[in-house]
């Protein structure tokens, strides 16, 4: 809709408009808003419920893409929300509850002041307390929140309800939050649920940039597994790695895009998988890696290593390249490009073509330049160059606008005046488009092993290269991509043994 006004409202003036609407809660899922029965009381879990701002950005203008059930694009504001509901239902919203004396307990209050001080976990109510009786009539909960580019919540009489506190940098803190049916709790369900939230946000916190709202809430309803700012929707049914696998996923979508302001409509594959990415250091980290390493659909579909998962994908020649439009890529592919290969992208840019000493600084450089803004995929693919100190736009092209195969080989072996004593020369090859550094590992008869790495250079002009050595034992070997740290056509021409000197 556009609302032409009578004259140009001029610099710092205000409009104010108040549109009434109205609409029936789909079921359960419903378009990523929902309502679900369980046996204490109907869980509604309430986004995508209000007219929204488009954004006006500085590269297309008005964004006047539709809402295809995909991702969005949203612009930044501070909101106040008001929901009025029967006074026996509990809400759980994105911000700040900004009337806690109207509409908690004395004793819910308590223990949320308990909670803002515990690194445990502290229950605000019980399941006990869920069938208790309470006050009659209604209530209005507010809620507000600032800086955001959205806000939900969910109501429901069936919430248990517990907390912690979320320790940030710099001495802040916030506060985890859970909310789930009684039939949901336990040690191995939702009941840890806020200890995977506090984890999660205290991680991205150290690794990447601080938290930046009050409150991160994790609900148990209809809509499971999906993110808005500061709260995640996820399964009532969920428990052990997958309920943590799926909180910090979720929670983790506060940074990309909810703070970095991507235009997901788009370009879904930097909110996903730049969230996939920071996902799989979470997994490593939690409790020395009990979950880890992440192998969920999202990243490894196979459950196998990602440098050989990946081949499925670079191999297949149906398959969409990164910088296809998302409401383009079929959802045969919406997993294995927009989350499994974007973030495996990073993993490459960071562990293979830039190291994490350049990547890491970086990458925080970038979050903290592009916060509460919109940056296009350019802008991206620009600060990584300018503070990685590198210019890998072979790497932009080869993943992100082609789906370009890599296959590295080890073609001969040969010794210098077929003496091993004076030397070899192995020949390497790239078979495919698309180029990356590699490692090179060389077996020497008596065990000793020498790693070579084959910088990216060697394949910008050729093909072939060859790799002269200096004089030692008869070779065993020769591996390129010995410990599968990148994709790889076919493995069967990576090693090589030469011929038995005379």
């Amino acid at each position: 809709m556009q609302v032409r006004l009578a004259k140009p409202l001029g610099h710092g003036g205000q409009a104010r408009l108040r549109i009434k609407y109205r609409y029936t809660v789909p079921g359960a899922w419903g378009g990523r808003t929902s309502w679900i029965k369980t046996p204490h009381g109907e869980i509604f879990d309430i986004a995508q419920w209000y007219p929204r701002v488009a954004v006006y950005d500085d590269i297309r203008g008005w964004d006047t893409a539709p809402y295809l059930v995909q991702e969005f694009y949203l612009e930044y504001s501070d909101f106040d929300f008001f929901v009025t509901l029967p006074a026996d239902m509990v809400v759980a919203g994105t911000g700040e509850l900004a009337n806690p004396a109207e509409v908690l307990t004395p004793a819910e209050r308590a223990r949320l002041a308990e909670a803002r001080a515990s690194d445990k976990t502290v229950i605000i109510r019980s399941a006990a307390e869920v069938d208790a009786p309470v006050r009659a009539g209604s209530l209005t909960w507010h809620f507000h929140m600032a800086d955001t580019r959205d806000v939900a919540f969910s109501a429901s009489r069936a919430f248990v309800w517990d907390a912690a506190r979320i320790r940030l940098p710099g001495g802040k803190t916030a506060l985890a939050q859970s909310f789930y049916p009684p039939e949901s709790a336990g040690a191995g369900a939702w009941g840890r649920s806020t200890e995977y939230l506090k984890d999660s946000v205290e991680n991205f916190s150290r690794r990447w940039t601080p938290f930046p709202y009050p409150n991160a809430v994790n609900i148990a309803g209809g809509t499971s597994g999906m993110e808005y700012p500061g709260l995640a929707f996820d399964g009532i049914d969920d428990k052990g790695k997958e309920l943590f696998w799926i909180t910090a996923h979720e929670i983790g979508h506060t940074w990309f895009p909810m703070m970095v302001g991507f235009d997901e409509r788009r370009h879904a594959w930097m909110d996903e998988g730049f969230n996939t990415f920071i996902d799989t250091f979470e997994s490593d980290e939690f409790e020395g890696g009990v979950y880890g390493p992440k192998r969920d659909p999202e990243f490894a579909p196979g459950g196998g290593a990602p440098a050989d998962e990946i081949e499925k994908v670079l191999s297949d020649p149906a398959a969409p390249a990164i910088m296809t439009q998302a409401d383009l890529i079929s959802e045969t592919y919406r997993h294995p490009v927009t989350y499994f290969k974007s973030a495996y992208g990073l993993m490459l840019l960071r562990d293979q073509i830039l190291g994490p000493e350049r990547f890491d600084p970086a990458f925080r450089k970038f979050i903290r330049d592009w916060s509460f803004k919109h940056p296009k995929p350019s802008d991206f693919f620009r600060a990584m160059q300018s503070e990685g100190g590198e210019d890998p736009s072979w790497f932009w092209l080869g993943w992100y606008f082609n789906n370009w195969n890599l296959d590295l080989a080890v073609k001969k072996i040969a010794y210098v005046d077929g003496d091993p004593a004076k030397g070899a020369q192995i020949t390497v090859a790239n078979l495919g488009k698309l180029v990356l550094p590699a490692t090179l590992e060389i077996a020497y008869q008596g065990g000793k092993t020498t790693d070579i790495r084959v910088p990216v250079e060697t394949w910008m002009l050729r093909g072939d290269a060859r790799i002269d050595l200096p004089g030692g034992p008869p070779i065993v070997s020769a591996t390129i991509d010995p410990r599968h740290e990148i994709p790889d056509a076919d493995r069967g021409n990576n090693s090589l043994a030469p011929a038995v000197p005379k």
